[in-house]
């Protein structure tokens, strides 16, 4: 018999959905703008460019599986993830703010290493938020469909994010004349509401969430105390990927799905400004692609509790690639017609989304009842890796494949006229390559075992654990 679910209140789902204001607002802003400000700003070569972006995030990559292990340490010792969390939220908006701060008149080495610099404090300060964030979910219930209904409400507040930041920040910072002064207006402005937001959603974890994860022992701090607490928070990130076949799978899946929507994130601004050859469509585009995905995000839900949250995520996965080989159309026919398949494939980002993160605290909890560990701050911390990674490199194969088909990157105020092969690499980088990454995503999904049945199974024994403890 399947365990009841613990009803999550209105309350919680809702200050967890609106971290997401945070999580949304830096992955979506600088994914934007932030290559297109350093070529067509700030001068620096687009390889260059995609060498600054690129190189941040692997800080990022770098140091979430130790931010695991030390959000479960602190859990351990002091019942609470919420510390890291706090640190995160106060930081970023300052860091961020400095990344599009640079001053006028520096010359291209100086101004990438500038942002290079203060990018690298931004991304640190929200992996300290994003990681115990992710790792919530698990302990706040263990019910199969109360966890959908959980990251549905996320995911509808992400998609809102997203397009609030992705057409808002250009608007804002296209109501400067000067460029300079618009990109810093923007990231101020963006950076106090992505913390805010943050700081709603750590009120959350003031001590620990009601479950451990599938009532699995609570986590032990690591041996070798803090001397040992780097290494051995990379130990037992790799650990749970290693004994962990469905998190293998999903993880894979979704590293590759955010490596395709970090490159059309990255192209969105060039399709704008050099295919449709207007600058201001960037916000066309992200309101085709969001306003779908809002208005989907429920419905994916009740797709999810009728056929299951795997087959759920195929579907929408299949969808969004159907919609992106749609779009090479733009090599030979650029026009307003691109906006429809944008809309599709928003309607399906909305499930390629909601899904995998209602699937992730499945994993951690089947893997808590199989191996008496509860490490979720580490499934967290290599789960926010990954998703770094992917959206890094998204951004790194859009400037390789502007460098290869010979993008004229240009100062502010200067007009350059870039070449049909470079305008054709861009829709491409748009279109097809996304669509083949999507593809490839579902060799990896093969991997995914895990059904209600085995979650309800997991529930269920946790629970008559509990009982037999208590009695």
């Amino acid at each position: 018999m399947p365990a009841p679910e613990r009803t999550l209140s209105r309350g919680v789902v809702t200050r967890y959905a609106i971290g997401s204001i945070g999580t949304g607002g830096f992955a979506t802003l600088p994914g934007l703008v932030l290559v297109y400000y350093l070529t067509d700003t700030l001068g620096v070569a687009a390889l260059a460019a995609g060498a600054v972006v690129t190189a941040a995030k692997v800080w990022d990559v770098v140091i979430d599986p130790w931010i695991g292990g030390r959000s479960d340490r602190a859990l351990a010792t002091s019942g609470s993830r919420r510390r890291g969390m706090l640190i995160g939220a106060i930081g970023l908006p300052i860091g961020f703010a400095l990344t599009f701060a640079v001053v006028p008149g520096l010359g291209p080495v100086a101004s990438g290493l500038w942002v290079f610099l203060a990018f690298l404090a931004t991304a640190t300060c929200f992996s300290l938020f994003q990681v115990p964030y992710i790792a919530l979910p698990a302990e706040l219930t263990r019910g199969y469909d109360e966890r959908t209904r959980l990251l549905t409400w996320r995911v509808v507040v992400l998609t809102v994010a997203i397009l609030l930041f992705g057409a808002g920040g250009p608007e804002l910072r296209g109501a400067f004349g000067d460029e300079h002064l618009g990109y810093l207006v923007m990231a101020v402005v963006a950076g106090l509401a992505i913390g805010a937001g943050m700081l709603v959603a750590t009120t959350i974890a003031p001590r620990r969430a009601g479950l451990p994860a599938a009532g699995a022992p609570a986590p032990e701090p690591a041996a070798g105390g803090s001397a040992g607490g780097a290494l051995a928070g990379y130990r037992e990130g790799f650990a749970a990927l290693r004994r962990s076949a469905p998190f293998r799978a999903l993880l894979g899946a979704f590293v590759l799905q955010g490596l395709a929507t970090g490159l059309m994130l990255a192209g969105a601004q060039f399709v704008a400004t050099w295919v449709l050859r207007d600058e201001q469509a960037v916000t066309l585009l992200f309101v085709s692609l969001i306003a779908p995905a809002v208005l989907v995000t429920p419905l994916w839900q009740l797709v999810a509790k009728r056929i299951g949250k795997e087959r759920g995520f195929v579907a929408a996965s299949v969808l969004f690639a159907l919609a992106a080989t749609s779009m090479v159309a733009l090599v030979w026919a650029p026009g307003a017609w691109v906006y429809a398949p944008v809309a599709v494939a928003g309607a399906a980002y909305a499930g390629m989304q909601s899904l995998p993160m209602a699937m992730l605290p499945d994993v951690i909890s089947h893997d808590a009842r199989r191996s008496g560990l509860d490490r979720a701050g580490s499934f967290g911390g290599v789960w926010t890796a990954g998703e770094t990674a992917g959206m890094a490199l998204g951004a790194t194969v859009l400037t390789i494949v502007l460098a290869l088909t010979g993008y004229l990157e240009s100062t502010a105020g200067v007009t350059v006229q870039q070449p049909d092969s470079a305008v054709a690499g861009i829709a491409i980088a748009f279109s097809i390559v996304p669509a083949v990454l999507v593809a490839a995503s579902l060799v990896s999904l093969r991997g995914y075992r895990l059904r209600r049945e085995d979650i309800d199974d997991d529930a269920g024994a946790a629970l008559a654990g509990e009982e037999r403890t208590t009695a």
